[in-house]
């Protein structure tokens, strides 16, 4: 079972349409009681980095999500935001972030190109971590960002996009995995991420 985290500034119903749609059982969980059963975890996210964690922080999330993902090791997918709120420090409204993985969030230079980044471009696998095993360029896939994540750590870099920089746009170290970009937007691609992420088997995220 996979809940899909219903908090405040998400794309819930977007992700769990996406996943009813590929037959995959999940459900929408809007606080940590509501997880019994629940064996992957998915945090949409759209908005702010402020407003997600502080959203997380009321709602017990944080600890919760520590507990489960980063100590018992479920499998989890970060979406948008998602994947930006996992680093340290994210320079939009300079917020502390969960910190399961080294890094800063910021923001795309306007100078060079339109921001927000919207629409669809290439993400190019970057690690041979099983998440991205089935991505062949090139593949495209949509998305809507400001800031962008600078992992410390250049083996969490899973995939990377080009828009003003080359960034991280895709993130995976064991059984923490994200993207920038919005799987559930994204087509037959993003779809295929998306069951990917749902029938990865525990050994194949050691």
């Amino acid at each position: 079972m996979i809940g899909v985290i219903n908090y405040r500034t998400g794309n819930s119903q977007s992700v769990a349409f996406a996943l009813n749609h590929l037959g995959l059982a999940n459900r929408l969980v809007s606080e940590p009681d509501e997880c019994t059963g629940v064996e992957r975890f998915i945090l949409p996210g759209v908005g702010s980095a402020g407003v997600t964690m502080t959203s997380l922080r009321q709602t017990g999330w944080d600890e919760y999500l520590a507990e489960r993902v980063v100590r018992e090791e479920s499998p989890f997918l970060g979406i948008c935001v998602g994947l930006q709120v996992l680093f340290e420090w994210s320079d939009e409204h300079d917020t502390e972030c969960l910190g399961w993985l080294p890094g800063r969030v910021r923001e795309l230079d306007r100078s060079g190109v339109r921001v927000p980044h919207m629409g669809w471009n290439v993400a190019h696998p970057a690690s041979d971590h099983a998440f991205v095993a089935d991505i062949t360029p090139p593949s495209h896939y949509y998305f809507v960002n400001s800031f962008y994540a600078v992992p410390t750590n250049s083996s969490d870099v899973a995939g990377t996009t080009e828009y003003g920089v080359t960034f991280a746009s895709i993130v995976a170290r064991k059984n923490i995995m994200a993207t920038q970009f919005h799987t559930e937007k994204s087509g037959p691609l993003g779809l295929r991420l998306l069951r990917r992420f749902a029938t990865l088997a525990k050994d194949d995220l050691c």
